[in-house]
């Protein structure tokens, strides 16, 4: 069996090893040559990196017994254009959404990183942003000096940060996960007031930086969760063990 497995995260790297052991042919495709890396080799997987536009999603699927969608649960618009990819061959799809995680007392929620930005406007005080090197741009105009961006050790991201004005004795470049210890370390020495999240589920580390900011006194600023169906790891573990005639 042929499967098509757009990856990135904890599951879907988890989910690659399975498929493989099982006797399939698993094709896994990271955006970047990072996820490569956290991909690592493995027999009967076949590692495709680059960021793919809708035609180049469609050239993969194609010809593929099922594709399964394990890219973060953020990932909007990967997951459309896998979707219409998918569509547009006939390939089935699943889809592997980690559980999200519930919100936290006190948190302020907000639907996108410009919205969250813009209610900081109001607020005074060092803002410690876990969302990733790609928001950043949002939160620029709080002005350089408030901001703390904790982001994967990479160039692109390390520019990212320059653009948005970031001073670089405030860049915290590091790869996680991060311990409810090492993030409240954070908190206390950069004298952080915000914590700005996604929620990235039990495996992207929501819990343990809600419990930080808590303990620290923080306030902890969410991204909300688009919403998304989908299913849990061992569901579509089991769909595709029966799709393979595994039982």
């Amino acid at each position: 069996m042929n499967i098509v497995l757009f990856s990135g995260t904890t599951e879907g790297r988890r989910l690659s090893l399975a498929l493989a052991g099982l006797g399939a042919a698993v094709t896994v495709c990271v955006a970047t040559e990072y996820g490569r890396e956290e991909q690592g080799e493995a027999d009967g997987i076949t590692v495709l990196s680059g960021r793919l536009d809708g035609a180049g999603m469609a050239r993969t699927v194609r010809g593929a017994d099922l594709c399964v969608d394990a890219t973060h649960p953020y990932a909007v618009q990967a997951s459309e254009t896998i979707r219409g990819a998918c569509r547009g061959e006939g390939v089935p799809l699943l889809r592997l959404l980690r559980a999200a995680c519930p919100v936290p007392e006190g948190a302020a929620v907000f639907a996108s990183p410009a919205e969250a930005a813009d209610w900081l406007r109001g607020t005074e005080g060092n803002i410690l942003l876990a969302t990733g090197a790609k928001e950043l741009g949002a939160f620029a105009p709080l002005g350089g000096e408030r901001l703390y961006p904790r982001v994967l050790p990479l160039a692109d991201s390390l520019s990212a940060c320059g653009a948005a004005g970031v001073p670089a004795s405030h860049v915290i470049a590091m790869q996680g996960p991060f311990s409810r210890e090492l993030n409240e370390a954070l908190i206390r020495q950069f004298r952080i007031a915000y914590l700005v999240t996604k929620d990235g589920g039990r495996a992207g580390g929501f819990e343990e930086k809600a419990a930080a900011a808590k303990a620290a006194g923080a306030r902890l600023i969410l991204i909300r969760r688009p919403r998304e169906d989908g299913l849990g790891y061992e569901d579509v573990l089991q769909q595709c063990r029966e799709m393979m005639g595994c039982g």
